[in-house]
């Protein structure tokens, strides 16, 4: 229940972090957020890098949604983009989009980039989750 004496904005706010928590979606966060999203999950994450000018990145979306509804049980689905958020992209040596992080215990394990259908990339997580 909403506190009485939250305003409006505040109340936004909130909703948009609890529909961001939601198991089985694909959660989109900020530089500010990696490191506790990513890098401290007590879950394998998929990192998901894109781009606004990127014509391939506007096919996936669908593609995550399935992603995080099959795999959300053993699997937090991130989406985050490039350019807002250089310190990410950095520390995952993004150097195209899209891209992909598996994460797991604080260490990147594996990296893909360029475009992935549903199959592929569900291949790259049963290949990886085997070993998580």
């Amino acid at each position: 229940m909403a506190d009485p004496q939250m305003g409006t904005q505040a109340l936004k706010l909130e909703n948009r972090r609890l529909r961001k928590s939601v198991m089985g979606s694909v959660r989109v966060i900020n530089d500010s957020e990696f490191e506790t999203e990513v890098m401290n999950a007590a879950q394998p994450v998929l990192v998901y890098f894109w781009a606004s000018w990127c014509g391939p990145c506007r096919l996936l979306p669908p593609v995550m949604d399935s992603i995080a509804t099959n795999y959300g049980d053993r699997l937090k689905v991130i989406k985050m983009e490039v350019d807002p958020n250089p310190e990410s992209v950095a520390k995952c040596k993004v150097e195209g989009v899209p891209a992909f992080r598996f994460v797991q215990s604080g260490e990147i394990k594996q990296s893909i980039e360029g475009v992935m259908t549903k199959q592929k990339l569900e291949e790259f997580l049963n290949a990886n989750l085997v070993t998580a």
